[in-house]
């Protein structure tokens, strides 16, 4: 049986693709299961440094069948050219070892010109990523969208394909006054890409079931983070679908019994990229500190986007949010080499909203404009941690930071990141 999530317990960016990598050699899939090439994961092995946006963490494991699920929505150009990528650096990325399910949806050319049309259009843009994500779960959601099943069978599928476009078009010029995509360009692109991939598709809820029922391992690996779910995110500053275990477990198609460990990934700090509220969000001296400059692919800059991420302190009220909406089993923390040598800590432990203290959220995360954190200092420490492997190796204030983010949570830390390389990290005995 056993299913294991991984998941963001924040606003995305936590190092889940770091985690999955780690934790891909003890399964048989690993099953990305929602989002699209809005998100990106950076795996880090000596000097080489992939940047994954659509296929799953697990393609570095040998043996291991990676699994783009029914929940996300995919650009057959950049999972084309992710295809390209990995193949180049010596890896198999055949149908053997990727399936994508039938019931996945597609992104177009006409989906990106119409989201970047309606972010210019909003009197407040709310920081999409410009990859048509929003767009493409708004067909989904009108029933009228592009399937992946539909790759199998280009005569049936090319009069589909060319309504949408038109149908965009109409749109674009009448009502956005912006050019129309470049239709018969498209038409011509998406009969290689149907050609390249139909092979891929697959009965993915079929393998999935099959392998829990023979006792193998399945890793669900989420995309950007709890905080940006649709609907209990910090709306309208979220995005399209649901980073959530009840999200993971619709796209993968099966039932909860099936869990074994529902684990959220927190970064050791918090960052978001876009618009959108951030109660602790730090002073500029603080939060470039911790964002890095930039040189390293592990720095506090967008993999999709390249945007610099906001940065500021552990917000443990929100944590406790996310772990009650997800039934976290542990934690894995990310990052907390980052706050070698900052002689203090904070963490929000509460918020003081409409003049009265709060130890949870006293409003939907669509309110947290109106939170004032309220924060507990914790003493930092100095020494370089990037050499500790295990848990008495770290200085005594770092394990007091991460046994209060425990406290605050009730859920342990059951592995800790402290560098970026594969076996930079520590793992506990629960």
């Amino acid at each position: 049986m056993p299913l294991d999530l991984i998941l963001g317990a924040q606003w995305g960016d936590e190092g889940k693709g770091r985690i999955t990598d780690a934790l891909a050699r003890q399964a048989q899939i690993v099953a990305r299961f929602s989002g699209g090439d809005n998100a990106g994961h950076t795996l880090t092995a000596g000097a080489q440094h992939l940047k994954l946006h659509l296929v799953p963490s697990g393609i570095l494991h040998p043996g291991v069948r990676c699994i783009l699920a029914a929940g996300m929505v995919i650009n057959p150009a950049t999972l084309i050219e992710e295809f390209d990528q990995l193949e180049a650096f010596g890896l198999d990325v055949s149908p053997a070892r990727i399936a994508i399910s039938p019931s996945a949806h597609l992104i177009t050319p006409a989906h990106r010109l119409l989201d970047g049309a309606e972010e210019r259009l909003r009197g407040a843009p709310i920081g999409t990523t410009g990859r048509g994500i929003g767009p493409a779960y708004t067909e989904k959601a009108a029933r009228r969208g592009l399937r992946a099943e539909e790759l199998r069978s280009w005569s049936a599928f090319a009069p589909r394909l060319r309504s949408q476009l038109e149908s965009a078009a109409r749109l674009l010029e009448g009502i956005y006054k912006e050019p129309p995509p470049d239709i018969e360009a498209v038409m011509r692109d998406f009969e290689r890409y149907a050609e390249r991939l139909r092979d891929y598709v697959a009965n993915t809820d079929a393998l999935v079931a099959t392998t829990l029922s023979e006792g193998g391992n399945v890793l669900g690996e989420g995309a950007q983070g709890t905080l940006l779910d649709l609907d209990h995110g910090t709306y309208p500053y979220v995005t399209s679908s649901h980073p959530t275990t009840a999200g993971a477990l619709q796209s993968l198609g099966v039932g909860p019994s099936n869990l074994r460990k529902v684990i959220g990934v927190v970064k050791a700090f918090q960052t978001r990229v876009g618009a959108g509220p951030f109660p602790t969000e730090a002073s500029e001296a603080d939060a470039a500190r911790l964002r890095g400059t930039g040189e390293q692919p592990w720095d506090e800059y967008g993999t999709t986007t390249g945007r610099p991420r906001r940065c500021g302190w552990l917000d443990g009220v929100l944590l406790r949010y996310t772990t009650r909406l997800n039934g976290f089993t542990e934690f894995s923390i990310t990052k907390l080499d980052v706050l070698s040598g900052f002689e203090e800590l904070r963490i929000a432990v509460a918020y003081r909203y409409e003049g009265q203290r709060h130890p949870d959220l006293p409003c939907t995360p669509a309110g947290l404009d109106r939170c004032e954190p309220v924060y507990e200092n914790v003493v930092g420490w100095n020494a370089d941690i990037r050499s500790s492997r295990h848990w008495n190796q770290l200085p005594p204030e770092a394990r007091a930071y991460v046994e209060r983010i425990e406290r605050l949570t009730g859920v342990t830390a059951a592995t800790i990141s402290v560098g970026p390389e594969r076996s930079e990290w520590i793992e506990r005995t629960l």
